[in-house]
């Protein structure tokens, strides 16, 4: 595989606009089986945050194009992991539990390899809400003003175990030196933005654009932050010049390694199944979600709450997870290495 052509995902904008053409063939037995029932819909995050927000919006209107229109309950686990895990070994695979997963679950087998008990390849893909740009933010009384002052004065930020706010920086330390320093603990990124209003810490090392701009859209407005970098397979246009962390990059090797980390930001709010779900209640689902993505109300009520959502069919998901799994070896060893500076 030649990684860094195929791990940029050139034409995943395109291939996902054509799938949303796609005819879903589902048999009419599967047409009655959620009359009547429940669909758990998990959260793989706090409650507050844009993974949070998204699922509820997803959850007011996604019953209505699902035959039978079942009631949709939505259920919070902030155990990132521990809720991926719970999808792959204790949720029932009858099709009546979907997720919404943190995208960092992706390479959470070479991060934390001891906590990870589930196989991306193995789940039933739905889809993703969203592809994303990362923003690295930090509080206006904070020193840092570019992002030069990255590599110059340590940033306190705040993380979340083995999601963005916390590999994004120290990957960003490991391979091109910039001065993060990670305070864990936090369950949402907007716990982590109290806390940045609280002075607990100067800032944050990766939150997603659109989430930002939903949670705290006040922060922009008031310029009561500095955007110091992005960080994604490609700039974001709505942020100009603002210096991309791909820029920063020092060599080939380091840039496969990136852009391994933002591969995941392509299909930045992973919609799952469990493993063993009947294939013809997985394409009722995903085509329930591609019915969503069209629906006028629902478009309408992401406005509102000043959402962005952008639907990546399951079929787009599939192919990206293909490329996760296929890194090369050398590719993922020094990947997982950039996490655990010890063992270089």
């Amino acid at each position: 595989m030649r990684t860094t052509e195929r791990l940029s995902v050139p034409r995943l904008a395109a291939l996902a606009a054509g799938a949303l053409t796609l005819a879903f063939a589902v048999p009419a037995g599967a047409q009655d089986f959620y009359a009547g029932k429940t669909l758990t819909f998990i959260v793989g995050a706090g409650v507050g945050g844009g993974y949070d927000l998204q699922a509820r919006t997803v959850a007011r209107h996604l019953a209505k194009h699902i035959p039978g229109n079942p009631t949709i309950v939505v259920q919070n686990m902030p155990s990132r992991i521990g809720a991926t895990n719970h999808m792959f070994a204790a949720a029932p695979a009858d099709g009546t539990t979907i997720a919404l997963v943190q995208r960092n679950m992706l390479l959470a087998k070479l991060t934390h390899p001891d906590s990870v008990r589930f196989d991306i390849a193995k789940f039933n893909w739905l889809g993703s809400l969203n592809s994303e740009t990362a923003v690295t933010v930090a509080w206006h009384t904070a020193p840092h003003k570019t992002a030069k002052d990255l590599f110059d004065k340590e940033l306190i930020v705040g993380g979340i175990t083995s999601v963005d706010p916390e590999t994004t920086p120290r990957l960003y330390n490991a391979l091109f030196g910039t001065k993060f320093k990670v305070v864990t603990g936090y369950n949402s990124t907007s716990q982590i933005a109290l806390a940045i209003e609280r002075g607990e810490v100067q800032g944050i090392g990766d939150w997603s654009w659109s989430s930002l701009k939903a949670v705290r859209p006040q922060w922009i407005s008031e310029k009561k932050v500095t955007l110091l970098m992005q960080g994604a397979l490609k700039k974001e246009p709505e942020l100009g010049d603002l210096p991309s962390a791909m820029d920063y990059v020092k060599n080939p090797a380091d840039r496969q390694i990136l852009q391994l980390h933002f591969t995941q930001k392509t299909v930045a709010r992973p919609l799952i199944a469990p493993p063993g779900v009947p294939k013809e209640r997985v394409a009722l689902l995903r085509k329930a979600f591609v019915d969503l993505s069209r629906d006028k109300d629902f478009q309408e009520d992401v406005k509102k709450a000043k959402l962005e959502i952008a639907y990546v069919p399951g079929e787009e998901a599939e192919k990206v997870v293909s490329l996760i799994v296929s890194t090369p070896a050398d590719i993922a060893d020094r990947y997982a290495k950039a996490f655990t500076p010890d063992k270089k």
